[in-house]
Formats: C-alpha cells, sequence, structure tokens
C-alpha cells in the first residue's frame, strides 16, 4: 500500500483505480478495464499531460500497466463464476484509495461524536472485562432507572431534546469514517483465505506426511477455514452481528432515517451516496468473504479427493527436464534464432493392429468380387417393377375412385387399387400427390397392408389423410 502511495505515478494510479472500481462495480471484466483505462490515458495525453514540465504519466499501454499493478500486488486477475477474466482490487489497492480518499476528502476533526464513540467503546470494554457479578447487576439497575425517568418525562409531554445540525453533521463523518475501514477489513479477510487455499494445497502435492494424516488435517481446516487467521476471527465475530437479513433490514431503514433529515442537505454529494451505499457495501463484503470461504473449501477438497502424488511426481519430473533442457539450449542459441515449435506428438506407424492375439495367422484381404454377366436376365418390366412411384397412374386412379366427390380418403383409394399400385413406394407417391392436391390429416390410425414386386408383404401404419378431388387439376409427373 505504501509503495503504491509513494511512489511518482501515484495521483494517476489512485485516481484510475478509483474510477474503475467503485462500490457498486468491485470487478471489472478485463478487455473494459483495458479500454477504459486507455481512453483516460489518450484523454491525459491529449490535454498535454505526459509531455515535458507537466504532469509525468506512465509508460505503456493499459495492458502492460495492469499486469505491473497485478505483479506488485495492487490487482487481482482472476477468473468469476461466468468464465470470465476480471480484475479485483487487492487489500492494498483497498487501503491505498481509502487512505487518498480520506485525504482528499472532508478532513477529520475532533469531535463530540468521535469522543462519544471512544468513551462508549471502552465502557463496553470494561464491562465485558469486568467479571464481577453485583457490579454489573448495579449498573444494569441504573441504566434501567434512566430509562425508566426519560419515558415517564416523555409520557408527561416532555418534548424530545433533540441534537443540532452540528452535532449531527459531525456524528455523520464519524460513522462515515467508520464505514471507510470496512472494504479493506472484508479485502483482507479474503485474501488470507486465499492464502491459506495456496498453502494447503501446496502441502498436499508436496507429498511428505502420510495421506490419511493429511486428509484428516486439511479437510478440517478447510471446513473451519476461517478460524486459522486472526482476520477470519474477527470476521467470524462480525458475522455474527451483521450477517442476519434482518439486521441488514434494520440498518437500512435507519440510514433511510438518517437520510430524511434536513441536516444531511449539508453534506456534499459524495459523502450523502456513501451514507446510501452503506449497507450495500456490507453486504458485498460479506458475500465476497463467504465467497472466498466455498471457493476455498472447494479447491481443497478437490485436491484431496483428486491427490495423485505419482502423477505429480511426474508432472514435476517432465517440468525439470524442460528447465534442463532449455539451460542447455539458451547458452548456446542465438538472438532471435527461430525454434521450430512441436505441433503435434510423434504417431508409431504400426500398419495393422491384430484383432485376435489368439490366432497366429496374418490378416487376410477380403475375396476379391467375381464378375457376373447376368444382365441380359434383367427385363424393363423388372427395372420398373422395382423403380419409384409410378405418378400418372396414381393420379388418374385416384380421381377415378374420388368421382365427383370433393375429397377423396386416400387410404381408401389405395386399398381399392390394384397390386401392381400397391408397392410400398406407390404408398409414398399417393401420399405426395394429395399433399401436393392439398389434403387434412385426421387423428385415425390405420394400418395398410403393400405388395412388392417379389410378392413380400409389408405393413404401414399412417394417420388418416383425407386429400382433395384432383380431377381438373394439371401438372405433370413428379
Amino acid at each position: 500500500m505504501l509503495a503504491l502511495l509513494h511512489q511518482t505515478h501515484a495521483p494517476f494510479v489512485v485516481t484510475v483505480l478509483a474510477m474503475v472500481f467503485t462500490a457498486q462495480r468491485p470487478a471489472v471484466a478485463v478487455a473494459d478495464a483495458h479500454a477504459e483505462i486507455n481512453d483516460a490515458l489518450d484523454q491525459l495525453r491529449s490535454a498535454g499531460y505526459g509531455e515535458e514540465d507537466s504532469q509525468p504519466l506512465p509508460a505503456g499501454s493499459a495492458r502492460d500497466l495492469c499486469r505491473q499493478w497485478v505483479q506488485a500486488g495492487w490487482l487481482v486477475r482472476q477468473v468469476s463464476d461466468d468464465d470470465v477474466e476480471v480484475y479485483r482490487l487487492s487489500a492494498y489497492g483497498v487501503g491505498a484509495l481509502e487512505v487518498a480518499g480520506r485525504v482528499g476528502g472532508a478532513r477529520t476533526r475532533v469531535s463530540e461524536s468521535r469522543v462519544r464513540t471512544l468513551l462508549e467503546a471502552i465502557e463496553r470494554l470494561a464491562q465485558d472485562a469486568d467479571p464481577d457479578l453485583m457490579s454489573r447487576m448495579v449498573r444494569l439497575h441504573e441504566e434501567i432507572q434512566q430509562r425508566q425517568k426519560e419515558l415517564t418525562r416523555l409520557e408527561k409531554g416532555g418534548a424530545v431534546e433533540t441534537a443540532d445540525e452540528e452535532q449531527l453533521l459531525e456524528a455523520a463523518e464519524n460513522v462515515l469514517h467508520l464505514a471507510r475501514e470496512l472494504p479493506a477489513d472484508f479485502a483482507r479477510v479474503a485474501e488470507s483465505i486465499k492464502a491459506i487455499q495456496r498453502d494447503v494445497v501446496a502441502e498436499l502435492r508436496h507429498d511428505v506426511r502420510p495421506t490419511g494424516e493429511v486428509l484428516r488435517e486439511y479437510l478440517a481446516r478447510g471446513q473451519r477455514i476461517l478460524d486459522a487467521t486472526p482476520e477470519g476471527r474477527a470476521f467470524a465475530g462480525a458475522l455474527r452481528l451483521i450477517g442476519d437479513p434482518a439486521q441488514i433490514d434494520v440498518l437500512w431503514g435507519q440510514l433511510r432515517t438518517v437520510l430524511r433529515h434536513r441536516f444531511t442537505e449539508l453534506l456534499p454529494q459524495q459523502q450523502r451516496r456513501e451514507l446510501t451505499e452503506i449497507s450495500r457495501r456490507i453486504e458485498q463484503g460479506v458475500r465476497e468473504v463467504l465467497a472466498a470461504q466455498r471457493q476455498a473449501s472447494h479447491v481443497i477438497t478437490t485436491q484431496v479427493r483428486n491427490h495423485d502424488p505419482m502423477r505429480d511426481r511426474q508432472v514435476d519430473e517432465l517440468l525439470r527436464d524442460v528447465m534442463s533442457g532449455l539451460h542447455k539450449w539458451v547458452p548456446g542459441s542465438r538472438r532471435g534464432e527461430v525454434v521450430d515449435p512441436l505441433r503435434r506428438l510423434p504417431v508409431a506407424d504400426v500398419g495393422h493392429l491384430r484383432q485376435r492375439m489368439s490366432d497366429p495367422r496374418p490378416p487376410q484381404p477380403p475375396a476379391p468380387l467375381h464378375d457376373w454377366d447376368e444382365t441380359d436376365d434383367v427385363t424393363a418390366a423388372d427395372t420398373r417393377a422395382w423403380g419409384g412411384p409410378r405418378y400418372a397412374e396414381l393420379r388418374t386412379h385416384l380421381a377415378d375412385f374420388a368421382g365427383a366427390e370433393p375429397t377423396v380418403d386416400v387410404v381408401a383409394a389405395f386399398r381399392a387399387a390394384g397390386e401392381e399400385l400397391q408397392r410400398p413406394v406407390d404408398l409414398l407417391g399417393l401420399l405426395e400427390l394429395a399433399h401436393g392436391a392439398g389434403m387434412t390429416e385426421t387423428a385415425e390410425i390405420t394400418v395398410v397392408d403393400t405388395v412388392r414386386p417379389d410378392r413380400t408383404r409389408r405393413r404401414f401404419a399412417l394417420g388418416g389423410v383425407v386429400a382433395a378431388n384432383p380431377q381438373g387439376r394439371s401438372g405433370g409427373d413428379e
């Protein structure tokens, strides 16, 4: 965080990060972030920044700058749930923006509200640390008497003591000061969980201890990952206060009450927006930490289930061989030397794989086809009998069967035809003619027997078809 605030281009970096990453958009797609930062650089350079005797700008494109910021630990690059690469501010980046925001915003003052907050915190700490039963009972009786006295006064028509606008403004600034610390705290908890995840996976891959011991220890640690760090334990305690949805609703109602008061008109627009977004930022921070916890538990459990020490050692040996080969090749290579890439793995030329290992004979090719010179026995009538539909005869038969009726039952017409028109292909041809003339299907299912030229029979089931009378329609055979 200090490295970010003390570097030469800190004003530009802090401003750009604050512009790109907001409370409503904590994660930004990589392509969108590069486009927005490039646009900001172009606008600044066109305005004269980055030239001599002016405010310096970092060199390079937005992609180069984001890569440098990721390496410095100010940004985190990860894959979202939608399989999209996104940038997120790290805990150091969030802390730097909070420091810059406090310095650039309204200056904090020693006010009555801040002193009251401090005194109430000290009083609560003393009460929680004091185990004396009688002292606790005395304090509770005093508080009850004070509350009862105030209630009696109000019931008798007493006026409600209101604070002046200056005191309310001081209290609002104190609330904003406390709320600005939350995003960095949430980010630190999420990053500590991810660090534990990396440590656990690395320990599993080393395979130093017995597998059973690793399973017992790290599965238990994965289930209680929030208890493994001070930040996690602190967040677990805070989650008991703010994790209840009803408590968030109460908080949002209290903020609406504050924003309806007249004194909020004296606050700058940015501070009013921060007051409005307090509950949303708390919910968002809780979701980020819980998502990091679920992801860490999932990764650890998956690594434990799929952990294969033999395979990991083979991968490590392969990587060491690759690095050793590079160390041998680099000293004797020249700058810019072209290296032919290995585009595909070599394939063994085995020819024909034996299918039955029990047969010692080599595989034989199939017997060659013998010549067939019996085409003289096939007549034109036989060829026509096994050919396609006879459209002309089918159209004439359909028209004759319909007579003067406007419609005709196609199935009944087919059954009434001669055997030479009851082939399977003639049934399809008849349905094709009916479709061209305009047909209507019915819900009735009928069964039709067809006869092939070799006297074999085939049975077909089809829905009932009623076609328009083709009498008078023109058209050649299809």
